[in-house]
């Protein structure tokens, strides 16, 4: 291993970015340039992971800075989209960076619906690759100096920031290479590498030996306690990453303080202080010899033992001839001092130097949370004052229809339509009648059932996924450790539940509208038949005399043209408020920026009261205004009625035409609602439908998730034992040595097994029985006189097929042969081989015949049963 250690990088399988953060962009922002433009920034963003984690990455600052650019663009962008398992749902799958897996089970991954999982292993791997960068730097220079110093500090920096924040991005509990035990280790050792690195600059530069031994100590101080993290975590040491790095960890804190006891010495000499100086010495040479006894193999201190050696032999030469001075006990030295010039980069986005955000004019989510609650607050305000004008209005007509007014004044005559109620009929007409009205009421039936479809089908598909996931849960119980779909799909049921409330409340106001037009259907009919049919329909009546200039009715007419003032007045009221408009965009922008956060009611309450607060006060004098004039008009019409001569048929005609403008009122108002009504359904069926994608997208995600956490199951599974683990042989593990302190690491990880030792051959194996296909049992035949010379027969191909372990050799069987064919005589109608007999070997006796069932073998040595070992013993 390097004597810099380096982390490996983690790896991400591929995510289509495209696809859902397009489809958030069109369901959010309208169509235009800003939309074209946010699909393109998703496009590039889409570009910019694949190139940071889809291809292996050069250790050169260039990766590096793609990779810090892509973590960059993820924290600009988290505010910007509403990341989560039930909105914007995107599964990140990465693998762990140290468990290699095994055969059958495949390595450790993770997958999770999260940017910040996404944002912690993209840090991770801007820390690796800052790690490996650092330890590729040429360290005889001072530009490689300083680069890896300052690689090392930002690979600490990233390590401790997951550290620090991974629990919190994840809920839940992560792989063990980004969990905070495994980070917060790695960044004290990237630390001590850094340290390490200045003592180095220093060395080179040839700085006072005081600042060096201090720089030294520190360093080892570092790596002491790195190494007391691997050493002492229940979950590092299993890593075969840490069980190579525990013993690079031990040799540099001994090189380290190693080094420190040297310049130490050379103080001390300065200082005339000879017996600390070999003191130090001694114990910088005893701190050398234990790392090339135990970690040699890791790091050469060949260069540095001599040095040591050279300046202790000096030492102690000068002081048994001339200076006689006492040598300390170790113990009693005086501490060196330690000095830390390296400190963890904080993480601070951006940290790229070439970031520029591709959603710079998307704003966040926070502030777009913040401009829809003010501008349902702003529809609310606006709806609450037209509401009330128009509830005016209608009080108003109610009033005059109830006083046949204007009529009763254009009715003088007794015998003529009223012009009032003429110019009723014509708009009526013009606005197409009954028919008008009656296929808008036909088409609210099928508007409702096509929303309730799409309603039902979404929660349907909920349904559904929650039932498949609660089944999954019964039969995994704690291994399927996602969270319940029953947890996840509160907030669409809760918006699923209001979008059906809503729908109910709808289909009371359609029964109510459908009501009110029953009421006044005839009159309604009465009012779109030709002029002549509705003047013949109308009660004729004597004419008012004496009536036609009197100044009551002057007086009324003059009140009911100033109700007619004000009731245009409101109209032009309510294009000037519905015409309002203010950006709140700047000022929620604002707030989030000096105080991290949005009193949204404070800013919206008080934007709308400076808004509307004129508004409001026209809106309040108009009210009195009409108030007044009703009251004024009630009383002219009690003087004007009482001065108009009374009769039956008089009363009949003022009660029609009563009834025929409160029915050009109930059918304006009726056209208005069911527009509204049918205006509401089409705008609902296209919230229904965002609903519908949002929910299936989520129960997609949903499945992608489900389909890889059954994979990972299954391969998990296949890497549990079948079988109860059984104990190892006594000669096939190797003693553990003992040692006092913290057990030094091992110089390889896999040991060789050790030999058995060598077992009595058994004596020589008689050949097998000479026999025939006939007769298994007959007596061997004598060898025929061309027999060939005494040696064993040539060992046969060994067959294709997959075989058992090989049998342990004997004396006079040097190889595993296969047996004679004549021993199976069912072999060679198989093969289609001559058969070839038996030849024993010279002065050897014939094999004797086959003995009874259960048998030995007369004469055949017996060996005590004994169980063969799997593998073959060398």
């Amino acid at each position: 291993m390097a004597t810099f250690i380096s982390v490996p990088l983690k790896k991400s399988s591929e995510v289509d970015l495209v696809k859902p953060l397009s489809k958030f962009v069109t369901a959010s922002h309208p169509s235009g340039e800003e939309q074209a433009e946010y699909i393109r920034a998703v496009e590039e963003l889409n570009k910019l992971r694949k190139n940071a984690l889809g291809r292996p990455l050069d250790k050169h600052e260039s990766s590096l800075e793609i990779l810090l650019r892509y973590y960059d663009q993820l924290c600009a962008i988290e505010p910007k989209f509403p990341f989560s398992e039930n909105q914007l749902c995107l599964t990140f799958t990465w693998k762990d960076a140290f468990d290699k897996g095994s055969l059958f089970g495949g390595s450790v991954k993770l997958a999770l619906a999260s940017l910040g999982y996404e944002k912690t292993c993209v840090l991770f791997n801007a820390a690796a690759l800052a790690s490996q960068i650092a330890s590729e730097q040429n360290l005889d220079s001072d530009e490689g100096l300083k680069a890896a110093a300052k690689y090392y500090q930002l690979a600490s920096g990233a390590f401790g920031h997951i550290k620090d924040t991974v629990l919190s991005a994840l809920n839940r509990e992560p792989t063990m290479d980004i969990s905070p035990e495994t980070v917060g280790t790695l960044s004290l050792i990237m630390l001590a590498q850094a340290q390490e690195v200045f003592f180095l600059k220093a060395t080179s530069d040839k700085m006072k030996d005081a600042v060096i031994a201090k720089l030294a100590n520190q360093a080892a101080d570092f790596y002491g306690d790195a190494f007391k993290q691997c050493q002492y975590k229940e979950n590092l040491p299993k890593y075969f990453y840490f069980q190579e790095v525990l013993p690079v960890l031990a040799a540099k804190h001994c090189i380290m303080q190693a080094n420190a006891e040297l310049h130490q010495s050379v103080l001390a000499k300065t200082k005339k202080h000879f017996g600390e100086e070999i003191a130090r010495l001694q114990h910088a040479a005893e701190l050398v010899k234990t790392v090339a006894s135990r970690y040699d193999e890791y790091v050469s201190v060949k260069d540095l033992s001599d040095k040591i050696n050279r300046a202790l032999t000096a030492a102690k030469k000068d002081n048994d001839f001339i200076y006689h001075d006492r040598v300390p006990e170790v113990k009693d030295l005086e501490h060196i001092g330690k000095a830390a010039l390296v400190k963890a980069t904080a993480i601070t986005p951006p940290i790229s130097h070439k970031f520029t955000d591709l959603f710079e004019k998307m704003v966040p989510m926070a502030v777009q949370q913040s401009m829809s609650i003010y501008n349902q607050r702003k529809a609310e305000t606006v709806n609450r004052l037209v509401g009330t004008m128009r509830e005016a209005t209608n009080l108003c007509n109610g009033v005059l229809a109830s006083l046949n007014l204007p009529a009763a004044l254009e009715d003088l005559s007794g015998d003529s339509i009223p012009q009032s109620i003429a110019e009723k009929a014509r708009a009526i007409v013009q606005q197409g009648g009954l028919q008008s009205v009656e296929q808008l009421i036909k088409d609210l039936p099928d508007l409702l059932t096509r929303n309730r479809e799409i309603l039902d089908e979404s929660l349907k598909m909920l349904d559904d996924e929650e039932t498949t996931d609660s089944d999954l849960r019964a039969k995994f119980n704690q291994r399927w450790n996602r969270t319940p779909s029953g947890d996840l799909y509160k907030p669409l049921r809760a918006e699923g539940a209001n979008f059906r409330s809503v729908l109910d409340k709808a289909v009371h106001a359609d029964q109510v509208v459908r009501e009110r037009y029953n009421t006044h259907c005839d009159m309604i009919a009465l009012l779109c038949k030709p002029e002549n049919e509705l003047n013949a329909a109308i009660p004729s009546a004597n004419p008012t005399k004496t009536l036609q200039g009197s100044e009551v009715v002057n007086v009324l007419r003059s009140q009911l043209t100033q109700l007619d003032e004000v009731k245009k007045e409101r109209e032009s009221l309510e294009s000037e408020i519905k015409a309002v408009t203010f950006d709140m965009t700047a000022s929620f922008l604002t707030a989030l920026a000096q105080d991290g956060a949005i009193n949204e009611e404070q800013l919206s309450l008080s934007q709308l009261d400076q808004a509307y607060g004129g508004y409001n006060q026209r809106v309040q004098a108009s009210l009195r205004r009409q108030e007044e004039l009703l009251a004024q008009v009630q009383t002219s019409h009690q003087e004007f009625s009482s001065l108009k001569q009374s009769n039956t048929e008089a009363n009949e005609r003022e009660e029609v035409l009563k009834k025929l403008a409160s029915a050009h009122d109930s059918y304006v108002e009726i056209s208005n609602n069911l527009r509204e009504g049918t205006k509401f359904y089409n705008d609902l069926t296209e919230i229904l439908l965002k609903f519908q994608n949002k929910c299936s997208d989520i129960v997609f995600a949903r499945k992608t998730e489900r389909d890889e956490l059954l994979k990972e199951l299954q391969q998990s599974i296949a890497r549990e034992p079948s079988a109860p683990s059984f104990s190892v042989p006594a000669y096939q593990s190797n003693p553990t040595p003992t040692a006092a302190g913290p057990t030094p690491a091992p110089r390889t990880v896999f040991q060789p097994q050790q030999q058995p030792q060598a077992k009595p051959q058994p004596p020589a194996r008689p050949p097998p029985p000479n026999m025939t296909p006939q007769a298994a049992s007959t007596t061997p035949t004598n060898p025929p006189p061309h027999a060939p010379p005494a040696s064993n027969p040539p060992p046969v191909t060994p067959p294709t097929q997959a075989q058992g372990p090989p049998y342990p050799t004997y004396q006079g069987y040097p190889g595993y042969y296969q047996m004679p064919m004549g021993y199976n005589p069912y072999a060679y109608g198989q093969y289609s081989m001559p058969y070839m007999s038996y030849q024993p070997t010279p002065g050897q006796g014939g094999y004797p015949g086959a003995p009874p069932a259960g048998q030995p073998y007369p004469g055949y040595p017996q060996q005590p049963p004994q169980q063969q070992p799997y593998y073959p013993q060398q």
